[in-house]
């Protein structure tokens, strides 16, 4: 696991700056604690941090150069079935000299291009300089576990594992207004747009290739709608699902460092952990964040089942100060304005961990796979919703947070837009009533992937709204993992995004997956025999986080409302139109109505005064 970065100046003439190249590089060591390099020839230059997974020793240093010293390779991530390759490749004459995936995975470059690439099982961004033909090749995994961002900026071409080290090499950091809209209509910006004026991100399962010429191409190699469609029909889901599931914990234990689990106590954690148990590995260390809320914490679900397990038990409560700084530290890694709001909260387990082990596994995927959110259940039956919108207009639900939000959400007719904003926390209509701000989003990559749904699934919003989760909603929560584990220099794994299980999840029945209150049916029933009905019973609790008792009551947020109030964001023209000293006093007067519309622009409030100030 590693921070990779790159410059390519388009005019050949033009030498690559090595204290640019380095600067860039080292804004990412917390990717990448354990060695750096770089790679300058004339026009290019390549930088790495890396993390030491496979082949802790000098074997696996990046950039990596091939035998033939034709290519050089920075990659970031992990190869989890490299070994496999291992008789094909030295019958075709090729050596192993390390015992890393790096070297595999150059040397099946060289052997097959990219036709490699549907033959491996793992997570990863790389860059491929090809020295004799001038062109650098980009690549990023099937779901975009790992990140990659590009930019063009005078004349030249640079790219890296995160914005943070564009703008150390001299990129300008400017919001991009249709970034800005995006995050406030549906939480994130999705696609290969980014909150930042010309930056984007390599979109997964894509390849972008460039050229001294300057010429850039961009290439699908991995595409969800297609594999789902040529999907072999699975005959016994049960029981492929759990050899699916557990072959899939197995590979992602390939690792030379030790590997422990985020258990948060929920079914998805659990269900990891009991793979582990049920295939015998021992000596598992589990990382938990409790809560002293009731409603929040699952915490002594995590530690009923890791003394079941006999694995060792890890837990941590963050609140006050701590929880604040915490904050600020998990905005710089994220690169822009928090947003799941739990990010806090997974930087402070990951810190904890790094003393025990280098690698996590997580139980993330699983919701948007199989139909986890009670959110889904809305699209179940439209009609429904307009039965919700006439009783909404009663006020029999005012007091109910959950019925509130259900009811709002009823407000919205148009199917596309039922699906779009099924993920967000407040919607056009109050967006427009309480912030002034009537133009929504263009939504252009959401627009094509609702199209996508809808012909793989016609007529049934919600498989339409786990395959448009599947490639916005987890993205942002991928990424939300990276960002908070490689903060703390952990590498994050999650094995239920097995390119298997997401393909062949993809292809079964309604009834497996949103069978039973809760969905993800078939993956409860194949725990049945191996989790305590407490978990499996268990409501939902999700790692969400008490942020209202967090503004109203801690010092520290008690002080940064105050300057939250008189925030420059309310000088910028977009949200020029909001009442701030309203807002805020209706929140901290009681309203915890407000709090979903106070959330996105206090933590704006935060990346503004922390982040955007540093380049």
């Amino acid at each position: 696991m590693c921070g990779i970065n790159g410059i390519f100046h388009l005019q050949s003439s033009r030498k690559v700056d090595p204290k640019i190249l380095v600067r860039m590089r080292d804004s990412l060591a917390h990717r990448g604690p354990d060695d750096k390099g770089i790679f300058i020839e004339k026009n290019i230059g390549l930088g790495q941090r890396r993390l030491s997974i496979l082949d802790t020793s000098q074997g696996g240093h990046q950039p990596f150069i091939s035998e033939d010293q034709r290519y050089v390779m920075v990659y970031n991530g992990e190869i989890y079935n490299y070994k496999d390759f291992y008789p094909e490749l030295k019958s075709n004459g090729f050596v192993q000299k390390t015992s890393s995936d790096t070297e595999v995975l150059l040397q099946l470059y060289r052997h097959i291009g990219l036709d490699m690439l549907p033959k491996l099982n793992g997570m990863f961004a790389f860059a491929i300089w090809d020295s004799f033909e001038k062109k650098l090749i980009l690549v990023r995994d099937r779901m975009g576990v790992k990140p990659l961002y590009y930019t063009f900026h005078n004349d030249s071409f640079y790219f890296a594992s995160e914005q943070k080290a564009l703008f150390t090499a001299g990129i300008p950091l400017k919001i991009d207004l249709d970034g800005l809209e995006e995050y406030i209509f549906n939480r994130f910006v999705a696609g290969e747009n980014t909150l930042y004026q010309n930056i984007k991100e390599v979109l997964p399962g894509h390849i972008l290739t460039i050229d001294e010429s300057g010429k850039v191409t961009h290439e699908k190699w991995w595409d969800l709608k297609i594999e789902i469609q040529n999907q072999p029909i699975i005959k016994n889901p049960l029981e492929w699902f759990t050899e699916t599931f557990d072959d899939s914990v197995r590979l992602r234990m390939v690792s030379d460092v030790p590997v422990g689990v985020l258990l948060s106590g929920g079914l998805d954690s659990s269900s990891t952990l009991a793979s582990l148990k049920f295939q015998n590995y021992k000596n598992i260390q589990t990382f938990n964040i409790g809560f002293k809320e009731d409603q929040h914490n699952e915490s002594h679900l995590a530690k009923m089942l890791s003394d079941k397990y006999n694995y060792s038990f890890n837990t941590l409560q963050i609140d006050n100060n701590l929880l604040f700084e915490s904050m600020i530290k998990a905005t710089y890694y994220q690169d822009e304005p928090l947003m799941h709001l739990n990010e806090p909260h997974l930087l402070s387990i990951a810190q904890l961990a790094q003393s025990k082990v280098k690698v996590l596994l997580s139980g993330e995927g699983a919701d948007e796979l199989m139909g986890g959110y009670v959110r889904y259940k809305a699209l179940k039956n439209p009609w429904i919703l307009n039965l919700i919108s006439t009783l909404g207009q009663s006020n029999l639900f005012k007091n109910n947070s959950r019925y509130e939000k259900l009811i709002r959400y009823s407000q919205i007719k148009h199917p596309q837009d039922l699906i779009s904003y099924n993920s967000s926390n407040i919607y056009p209509k109050e967006i427009a009533n309480l912030f002034g701000i009537t133009q929504e989003p263009k939504n252009d990559f959401r627009k094509k992937i609702i199209d996508e749904a809808a012909s793989l699934y016609p007529n049934n919003l919600q498989r339409q709204a786990l395959y448009f989760d599947q490639h916005t909603y987890m993205q942002s929560l991928l990424n939300r993992n990276d960002r908070t584990t490689m903060g703390a220099s952990i590498e994050c794994r999650e094995p239920f995004l097995d390119q298997r299980l997401i393909a062949g999840l993809g292809s079964l029945n309604d009834k497996w997956l949103f069978t039973g209150k809760k969905g993800k049916y078939i993956q409860k029933t194949a725990m049945q025999d191996r989790l305590p009905p407490e978990i499996l019973t268990f409501k939902k609790v999700g790692l969400s986080a008490p942020w209202n008792n967090y503004l109203l009551k801690t010092p520290a947020f008690q002080d940064e409302m105050q300057s939250f109030a008189q925030s420059d964001l309310f000088r910028m023209s977009y949200f020029e139109n909001i009442d701030s000293t309203k807002l805020i006093n209706s929140f901290q007067n009681g309203d915890s109505r407000m709090l979903p519309y106070i959330m996105p622009l206090f933590m704006m409030h935060i990346w503004l005064k922390n982040y955007t100030t540093q380049f």
